[in-house]
């Protein structure tokens, strides 16, 4: 892993960055970086938007007024994409905001919540998505934040996803129990990726069937024991990033 700054606290601003300009923080982002950060009139942060790279910046205005940040140097450019869309039947709450900021840390580039038949929440908070998906960049050095897509059906997300791109996805009832020789087999077509996590109570038959009757599937088990479905994802992201991803290096 290349040397970073993990000292330095970075913040998400979604606005333009460049030298010289000077950018005004919103009330929580000033609550935050003066009152639980303690910091002050020349205290250096870090700055990214997801689109110019990162950010080196000195805060320039703090008290009562608004609070500012004067941009410096550009300490690293904007890298390209990551291209592994991951679906994923939705959680509950806290496990939810687990498996998103997960997610995130893996290198996906999009998180789409799909409704399968057994999916057990009817309702996805989909800002509440979002704002784990900044938290998480912001704690990790992430500079490319992954899409966040509004909650679709299951039919229609398998429809969506290209036939070209390799699909994998999580099957208790997967033929090779090995998930790491599936993965290697499929490593040999050099499709791009994409990754799906079924519900907690498991795909219906149906759905099962319309993933397999579908080109460019690759299914895997993942061990002998039972794991929760937020365990499964990171697991399942895991696997597929060592086998096919980027932590084979470039």
């Amino acid at each position: 892993m290349p040397p970073y700054n993990f000292r330095t606290p970075r913040v998400y601003l979604d606005c333009p960055l460049a030298a010289g300009l000077a950018v005004s923080f919103d009330r929580g982002h000033a609550n935050y970086l003066q009152n639980v950060l303690r910091l002050g009139h020349g205290d250096e942060l870090l700055l990214f938007n997801g689109r110019d790279g990162e950010w080196q910046a000195r805060l320039a205005v703090a008290g009562k007024r608004a609070l500012t940040a004067v941009i410096g140097a550009r300490l690293r450019e904007q890298p390209r994409p990551s291209d592994l869309p991951f679906l994923f039947a939705p959680l509950k709450h806290a496990r939810l905001d687990y498996l998103v900021q997960k997610a995130v840390e893996m290198g996906a580039s999009r998180l789409q919540p799909m409704i399968t038949r057994h999916t057990q929440v009817a309702r996805v908070n989909v800002d509440r998505m979002r704002a784990n998906v900044i938290e998480a960049a912001q704690q990790c050095g992430i500079l490319s934040l992954p899409e966040v897509a509004d909650p679709v059906a299951f039919k229609d997300v398998i429809g969506q996803v290209d036939a070209d791109r390799l699909l994998v996805f999580c099957d208790e009832d997967a033929e090779v129990k090995d998930p790491v020789a599936a993965l290697a087999a499929a490593a040999r077509v050099g499709l791009p990726l994409a990754v799906l996590i079924g519900p907690e109570g498991g795909f219906a038959e149906e759905e099962r069937k319309a993933l397999l009757d579908r080109p460019n599937v690759v299914r895997i088990a993942l061990g002998p024991r039972i794991l929760r479905a937020d365990t499964a994802a990171v697991a399942a992201l895991a696997l597929v990033q060592a086998a096919l991803g980027d932590w084979r290096g470039s």
